[in-house]
This record gives structure tokens, sequence and C-alpha cells, in this order.
């Protein structure tokens, strides 16, 4: 049965209300050289064979401080990292996770303005990144830049993701263009130059949304429903080894939570709420069953309630606006 977390656990109201066991090796030495206010949290789950060239690659671009999540703790290589890495914490969950989990326990473990989120599928023997061009991008300010993304270092993949709706769903498309400053709904992959502080504030990956496409685009819509921007930068960009990971967008628990949280609250005056007539369309359309539509329903309702104020918008407005100015 997929996502009986989220169907059993109510919507965190606070940034990493979940406390996860875990095992945290290496990092305590200092970074020879950093070079900018930016973290690295880096998340393993291919067992790449350029790991340790990867890592090095990290050490010297000038981190403040570089994070190491492995899920998968059977690595028995890890001991051998650690010791060529010294400056490189390694954290082990003990207890199945997610990848937004993953993101939060490193976003706690940093102390930098920004955080640079990647994963194991990206080849950094290109890597490169302009202390002077980072620094522009910090003093913006933003939530969330996201990078030029490639395939076999050649053809670049389409990060523009533009919402718009048709027959009453939600569809997500993307879009070639990669003009510097474009908006864009959410990072690809959760790869991205994260504003910690906002990140935190947002309450960052909820955890009872176990779809990792479910769960990335629930943070980055309540982003911007929250007032906060996340765009396309042509500061730097990364490659895949190989394809891209391909977005499972699959109708599940997951989704229904999503829903009930970003798409079915509406911006009334000077703050957002979820009327009581949604929760007939919903057991209608839920197939999740008569009482837990319900409870599903008075929980997200209760969390809107909680963050009412916080709300700046609402997705109907968003996505018109959003194709308003483009």
């Amino acid at each position: 049965m997929k996502d009986v977390r989220a169907a059993m656990n109510t919507i965190p109201l606070i940034f990493n209300q979940r406390s996860i066991n875990r095992t945290v090796l290496g990092g305590k030495q200092k970074p020879a050289q950093v070079k900018m206010n930016v973290s690295v949290i880096l998340i393993n789950t291919h067992s790449s064979h350029l790991r340790l060239k990867n890592l090095e690659v990290l050490q010297r671009a000038g981190f403040e401080k570089i994070i190491s999540m492995e899920p998968n703790g059977d690595n028995y290589n890890l001991e051998d990292f650690v010791n060529k890495c010294p400056d490189v914490k390694f954290i082990i969950p003990q207890e199945k996770v997610t990848v937004g989990d993953l993101i939060n326990i490193g976003m706690e473990e940093v102390n930098s303005d920004y955080v640079l989120v990647i994963n194991d599928s990206l080849s950094l023997s290109n890597f490169r990144l302009s202390p002077v061009s980072i620094q522009k991008l910090i003093d913006r300010k933003q939530y969330c830049f996201v990078p030029r993304l490639f395939i076999d270092k050649n053809q670049t993949l389409p990060v523009n993701l533009i919402p718009h709706v048709e027959k009453g769903v939600l569809k997500i498309e993307a879009v070639d263009s990669l003009q510097d400053n474009t908006e864009t709904l959410y990072p690809y992959d959760f790869i991205g130059l994260y504003n910690r502080q906002k990140f935190i504030q947002l309450g960052g990956f909820d955890y009872t949304i176990e779809s990792t496409y479910w769960q990335n685009l629930d943070l980055a819509m309540r982003s911007w429903l929250w007032g906060e921007r996340t765009s396309i930068t042509t500061s730097f960009g990364l490659s895949y080894l190989e394809d891209a990971p391909v977005e499972d967008a699959t109708s599940n628990v997951s989704q229904f939570r999503f829903y009930l949280k970003n798409l079915a609250p509406r911006f009334i005056l000077d703050h957002g709420e979820i009327p009581c007539k949604t929760l007939l369309r919903m057991i209608r359309r839920s197939a999740c069953g008569f009482v837990e539509t319900i409870n599903q329903f008075k929980d997200a309702r209760n969390w809107v309630k909680k963050n009412q104020y916080r709300f700046k918008t609402d997705a109907s407005l968003l996505i018109s606006d959003w194709g308003s100015k483009r």
C-alpha cells in the first residue's frame, strides 16, 4: 500500500517536526578554504562510481560545509570516504526516509545563508561556481534558484516549468527557454540553490507526503502561495551522468494531500481558507474512502487555518497571473 504514513500522520506545522534517528560521521575538520556563504547537501541514492571524485570536486569548490546524506547504511566504502574527506559530514538515517527528509536533516546541519542541493546522479567533473556570481544571487535573498541542467553535457533539460489548468486539472509544461531569471514552478529533481532561512520558515518538505514528485511540488507550490519566488539562473549548470530521472506523477494519497494543501485553499480578503463546500467535491472524487477523506480534509483545513495569514494568493490566481505575464 502506498503512502500509508501520509494517511495516518497529520500535516507538520513546523520545520522538522519529525525527529529522525541518525548516525553522524566525520565533518570535524573545517574546509581548507571557504569562498562563499553556501553549503552543499549531496543526496546519495545510486552508489555512483564517481562518488569520491565528486566529493573531491566539492571540497575544492569553497563551500562552507559539505553534507553527504547516506540513506543506504550498507555502504562499505563509507569509512574510506570519511578518512579521505575529513571535512565532509556523512549522515546515515536509521529509519526509512524520503528525499525531503534527507534535505530537511541537511538543512539542520548547516548555518550558511544558502544551500545547494544536488544528488549523485550528477557528474561534477566540470562543475564550477564563481563566488562573485553566487554572491550576486545571495544578495537577492530569493527563496530558490534553479541551475541549468544537461544530459550528457550537451542536451539541455527543460527546467522552465509552467503551470496551467486543463479541464480543471493542474498540468505542468516543461519549456526549453532558459533565460536568466525566468520564473519556474519548482526545482526539477530537488536540485537548486535554496535560501536556508526561507526554507525553514516555509516548514521544509512535508514528510507525510511520500511520493517524491508530490513532495517536491508541495513545498514549491507552498512557497509561491506564501509569497516566495523560484527562478532559473544561468550562473552555473550541472550535468547528469546518464538520463535524467522520470518524474512519477501517479495519482495517490500523496497527490490528494498536495491538492488539499495547495489547490483547495482560496485567498479571501487577506487570508487563505478551504471552503467547507470543498468536502462534498472531495468525497465524490477521493479514492481514500469516506472516513479517511473526511479526516484528511479536516487535517488540511486545520493546517491552512493555522497558516491562513501566510497565504498571499491561491493556486487559481497564481496560475492565471503566470499565464498573463508570459
